[in-house]
């Protein structure tokens, strides 16, 4: 599954997938295999990306259109 959303987000926030992975804590092939959709996010890193763009889970998984 390619979550759009969390592209979006780090582009809004204007950071490199390298700046993102640093921030919750995975390196930077991790991170774009899940931007990318090649792997499937756990639960605790949505957490983490949730938290760190202060949106909600439900956001990130275009569940609903309110942050």
């Amino acid at each position: 599954m390619i979550l759009k959303r969390i592209r979006d987000l780090r582009e809004d926030a204007d950071l490199t997938q390298t700046q993102m992975g640093k921030a919750i804590n995975l390196p930077q092939r991790t991170y774009a295999y899940y931007e990318s959709g090649q792997r499937t996010i756990p639960p605790e890193i949505l957490i983490a990306l949730a938290d760190f763009h202060n949106v909600s889970v439900d956001y990130i998984l275009e569940r609903t259109d309110k942050k």
